[in-house]
């Protein structure tokens, strides 16, 4: 008998805790949904200019980086005596 009491003795908190989850859930997902919905929109809206920012600097090191060996290969082709080949045009 003892065996049957411990284990209806486990099953009642467990159904009366589904049962409270059941009666708030039409109450809180709508609420959780109102607050979740700019929160998204929020972040996204942050990652994009973050994202943006980030172009940006790369492009800039890319033209410094593109610029500097520009500079390298002209002074090697002077030093060499040679005449530098004509740049790409952009």
């Amino acid at each position: 008998m003892g065996m049957f009491d411990n284990g209806i003795k486990g099953t009642v908190p467990s159904i009366l805790v589904i049962l409270g989850v059941a009666l708030a859930a039409p109450i809180v997902l709508p609420a959780v949904a109102a607050i979740s919905r700019p929160l998204a929109k929020t972040l996204i809206k942050g990652y994009l200019a973050l994202a943006d920012t980030v172009k940006e600097y790369a492009a800039e090191a890319a033209e410094q980086i593109s610029d500097l060996v520009a500079e390298c290969q002209a002074e090697r082709a002077q030093s060499a005596g040679t005449v530098p080949p004509e740049p790409p045009a952009a």
